[in-house]
């Protein structure tokens, strides 16, 4: 039986990455049944604990990224604050805003926490100074704290409400008396490098402290002196540390993408460090009885551990057991299809992230390209056993036998816009058109390549194919006289990985293992402007949106780019998360999104409106990932590919 707030499995991996990436905040309510996620979106969700179902609408008000969230003492309310320069107090029942934005830093607002009575909270800013709020009317309590140099990143009341915390980016960890709002003795020194996070034990006699000097410190909330050496085992940044409320140990994750727990007595290392995340992991936070640790990570998923064993209590559902080679919408944008080098296709409802219905199993081999009939009744898959397969894309059921006709790996598989007709590219060096009712091939093998052919793709009105190949060029195709039209198109100084049409049939995309992405007029063949160039790697996919102003790479630099079709021009900065080559890019039917598919097992869903919106990236940001898939033995990814896992 699950106890409330105490689940024995953890099926909320799968939801909680509903929320926009990288994840900056979560906290669980004082009686453990919820938890509340926040992150680089500006909307905040209640989860939970037990089922994983999100148990509120989306809660909006900011106009800018989350930076912090916390529920008040009788969990009844949650207050957040933001890069927007204010404070919101929500109703946790209503899931309304209380009231206006709380205004008051200049700053954004880096770090918000209730008193243990609840009547007040604390909030710290870059704009150097920690503020006390009224938490029934929302007023100031007087004038900011300040002290610090520079911004102030994490505050936090000890347990008897008398005195408040500070850590800042100056190094320095400040107490304060609550009451009266000024500082109590000297600033705390003795990290090296920023500090990322500060928390008081339980009883309130000892302070932890982690810092980008790769330490966490205990200090003497009596005397300010420091506690023993400093705690050792993180490679990179300590970004978050928790102590439990049974006061026995401290949890500190780290930009070393692992989590490890201590002995807060002895000061040791309890285990071996919690594995699991391919990102920093931006916060760690026990549950009200100890036995659990929720951790975020910027890869956009969270993750549940039991505390008294070190372990993941569960990794998600089942999904890829191996690379993710493809991926592909469904045209009414409700489904996803993958192929993976597991030797299966997946289905995968688009909006929860979960699978539907078991994995579809037929090929022998590799499973190297998937893709929708335009009536979405209907799968083709291409696979290194030299064979395509037709399924029914509702039951996912094999249509008739495997076809065969090429000698060699099927590489790339596509329908006819209307349906009718499948072209594939194969190792063989040709390409070949299929009757999609009959299954029969239509003519003879397309010859021209002199390598493998890897990509094919129809044209918006069905009367050409555009094909690409490892003898570095392009080649376009009559689909009705089926043979070349013109000479070779030439430019790329290696592979020709992928190749795609836009939506006007005006011009041709493809993607080289010369590392450029580049752009071909359609009717007379010729190269437009110059290569894209933004990746260090070789361009394995690429797409081009509904409305043919954008163009999405994916690249072996485990990166996604997006670039503006007119200028060439790149859009922001490279979409990371992925942690293998990106083998597979996809705009969703509307253009809202991206789906990319990787060698590191994980399938990952990205905002294309966020992008566009912000024009530039921030440094650090690694995409909104509506949903991912993790790998079989628990890492997760954020973007491409399948592993036995899905996230959303």
């Amino acid at each position: 039986m699950v106890e409330v707030g105490r689940p024995k499995t953890w099926p909320a991996i799968l939801h909680i990455l509903h929320i926009n990436i990288p994840l900056s905040s979560a906290a669980f309510s004082p009686d453990g049944t919820c938890i509340v996620l926040a992150g680089w979106g500006k909307t905040i969700q209640l989860w939970d604990a037990a089922s994983g179902t999100a148990i509120a609408e989306l809660l909006e008000g900011h106009s800018d990224f989350i930076t912090s969230v916390a529920f008040s003492p009788d969990g009844a309310r949650i207050v957040s604050g933001s890069h927007d320069n204010t404070i919101r107090l929500w109703d946790v029942k209503s899931g309304t805003a209380i009231g206006e934005p709380l205004q008051g830093h200049t700053g954004s607002v880096t770090s918000v926490a209730f008193s243990p009575d609840g009547t007040r909270f604390v909030s710290g800013s870059h704009d150097n100074t920690i503020r006390f709020w009224d938490a029934g009317s929302g007023s100031v309590i007087g004038e900011p704290l300040q002290g610090h140099t520079s911004v102030v990143v994490s505050v936090a009341f000890s347990p008897d409400g008398t005195r408040i915390v500070s850590g800042s980016i100056d190094k320095t960890i400040q107490l304060w008396d609550a009451a009266s709002g000024t500082a109590i003795g000297e600033s705390l020194r003795g990290h090296s490098g920023p500090i990322t996070s500060v928390a008081f034990s339980r009883d309130g006699t000892r302070i932890a402290s982690g810092s980008n000097d790769k330490t966490i410190r205990l200090w003497d909330a009596g005397s300010g002196t420091v506690i023993g050496e400093p705690l050792q085992g993180h490679s990179d940044s300590v970004a978050s540390v928790a102590s439990s409320p049974d006061g026995t140990r401290i949890v500190s994750g780290s930009h070393d993408m692992t989590i490890q727990l201590w002995d807060a007595g002895s000061m040791t290392a309890i285990g071996e460090p919690l594995q699991g995340h391919t990102d920093a992991v931006t916060f760690v936070s026990f549950s009200p009885d100890s036995t659990y640790i929720i951790s975020g990570s910027y890869d956009g998923t969270i993750r549940l551990w039991d505390a008294r064993s070190a372990t993941a209590i569960a990794g998600p559902p089942q999904g890829h057991s191996d690379s993710v080679t493809s991926v592909a919408f469904s045209p009414d944008s409700t489904r996803i299809v993958s192929g993976s080098r597991d030797n299966t296709i997946r289905l995968w409802d688009a909006a929860s992230g979960t699978a539907i219905g078991k994995p579809l199993q037929g090929h022998s081999d590799w499973v190297r390209s998937v893709a929708f009939s335009p009536d979405g009744t209907h799968i083709v898959s291409g696979s290194d056993n030299n064979t395509i397969q037709l399924w029914d894309a509702g039951s996912g059921t094999a249509i008739g036998e495997p076809v065969q006709g090429h000698s060699s790996y099927v590489m790339s598989v596509a329908f006819s816009p209307d349906g009718t007709r499948i072209v594939s590219g194969s190792n063989d060096l040709t390409v070949r058109l299929w009757d999609a009712g009959s299954r029969a091939a239509i003519g003879e093998p397309l010859h021209g390549h002199s390598d493998w052919v890897t990509s094919v793709a129809f044209s918006p009105d069905g009367t050409r194919i555009v094909s690409g190949s490892h003898d570095k060029t392009v080649r376009l195709w009559d689909t009705g006289s089926r043979t070349a039209i013109g000479v070779p198109l030439q430019g790329h100084s290696n592979v020709v990985r992928s190749v795609a049409f836009t939506p006007d049939g005006t011009c041709i995309v493809s993607g080289s293992f010369d590392n450029t992405v580049r752009l071909w007029d359609a009717a007379s063949g010729a190269a437009i402007g110059e290569p894209l160039r933004g990746h260090f790697d070789s361009v394995r996919s690429v797409a081009v949106s509904p409305d043919g102003t954008r163009i999405v790479s994916g690249s072996d630099d485990n990166t996604i780019r997006l670039w503006d079709a007119k200028s060439g021009t790149a859009i922001g900065g490279p979409l990371e998360g992925h942690s293998a080559p990106v083998t597979s890019v996809a705009f969703s039917p509307d253009g809202t999104c991206i789906i990319s598919c990787s060698g590191d097992k994980a399938i990952r869903l990205w905002d294309v409106a966020l992008c566009k919106a912000t024009g530039e990236l921030p440094q650090d940001y690694s995409g909104t990932v509506i949903f991912s898939v993790p790998s079989a033995d628990g890492v997760y990814t954020v973007s491409g590919s399948g592993d036995k896992y899905i996230n959303v």
